[in-house]
């Protein structure tokens, strides 16, 4: 998770809940951390998410004091990473409110390179933009 502070991006790996998406993105915390603080001042968020593709996904985050929720994403390598049980008034949720995300697959090296082929051998210019490789998402657009 990137956060923004002075201006500056700051990043820290964070453990996205797994759960069934329903447009919103979730993590475990506490409050006393900059992240916390950082947040509470500007709730602007970059999420990047890296394996056979990478996704970029920027959003708003609020904090969220919902304890069955909280039971629900506990995982017991929390209680010795955080020092700390789901029912602490220290620990909060952060649900990230997706605006836009962008991917680009990785994952397939042979659409890669026949791609690069491409740009490499045409003599016209080649669309980066066909979304067969990379392609942006507005979450605040309607479905067309």
């Amino acid at each position: 998770m990137t956060t923004v502070v002075d201006g500056k991006p700051v990043s820290r790996p964070m453990q996205t809940q797994e759960t069934e998406f329903d447009g919103d993105l979730w993590f475990v915390t506490l409050k006393d951390t900059d992240k916390y603080d950082e947040i509470a001042s500007n709730p602007t968020v970059n999420l990047a998410y890296a394996g056979k593709s990478y996704v970029s996904v920027s959003g708003t985050a609020e904090f969220m004091e919902d304890l069955e929720r909280k039971k629900k994403y506990w995982n017991p390598i929390f209680d010795k990473m955080l020092e700390t049980s789901y029912d602490d008034p220290n620990v909060v949720l952060i649900k990230v409110t997706p605006e836009t995300a962008e991917y680009w697959e990785s994952g397939n090296t042979l659409k890669t390179v026949k791609k690069f082929a491409q740009k490499l051998t045409s003599k016209d210019s080649v669309d980066d933009n066909d979304g067969e490789l990379n392609d942006t998402v507005d979450f605040n657009k309607p479905n067309k």
